[in-house]
């Protein structure tokens, strides 16, 4: 099976497939951090070419919850220029879920409301893939199952720092800080039940 994984420079998805026999391909504007096949360009230049899965993980900085300060930076009060980004972080979004590609996922957080995406197919936490985590993460589907959890954890704690006042309410972290590069990895655990569930078999 021929695996496109778009917008991912670290390899974590793409090996996954690689090591159970598919020919899985990276894309990203980065290089990659790891050896294997991998694209470095614009996602756009390659998406024809005869792919039978993609898993996208576009950027989120727009589009995600997250960045409600910055959306709204008065309350209630929109910032013009982060919302024109917004809606062209839209458009990538939804240029890589409608692309020409039999089955499809792609991957999100929490998005605003504001950026107006579809509703997603799933919701799924890296605490029922092994990892002793709390990051919600959003999929949408085209043509494939959900994602069946491989190994809940009852014990686990949030990943990322809040920015809506989980700090106030006590609560700890595995990271006080970290890169938006390193926070877009992609956890093993979660990579390795796509590998295994969307193989097409």
């Amino acid at each position: 099976m021929r695996v496109l994984v778009a917008c991912e420079y670290s390899g974590t998805v793409r090996d996954a497939f690689s090591a159970r026999g598919h020919d899985a391909t990276s894309c990203d504007l980065l290089p990659t951090e790891t050896d294997g096949k991998h694209y470095q360009g614009d996602v756009f230049d390659i998406i024809r070419d005869g792919w039978d899965l993609m898993i996208a993980h576009p950027p989120c900085t727009y589009l995600s919850r997250a960045g409600a300060r910055w959306m709204y930076p008065t309350a209630g009060v929109v910032d013009p220029t982060r919302h024109e980004k917004a809606k062209r972080a839209r458009g990538f979004f939804m240029s890589l879920l409608n692309a020409p590609i039999g089955r499809i996922a792609v991957e999100n957080p929490l998005p605003l409301k504001i950026a107006m995406l579809p509703k997603p197919s799933q919701i799924i936490q890296p605490y029922e893939y092994g990892h002793a985590f709390s990051k919600k993460t959003l999929l949408w589907l085209k043509n494939l199952p959900h994602l069946k959890p491989t190994k809940v954890l009852n014990n686990y704690v949030p990943f990322l720092p809040s920015n809506t006042g989980g700090k106030k309410r006590g609560q700890t972290y595995r990271f006080s800080s970290i890169s938006q590069k390193d926070s877009s990895k992609t956890f093993q655990g979660i990579a390795d039940a796509m590998a295994a569930q969307w193989d097409g078999s």
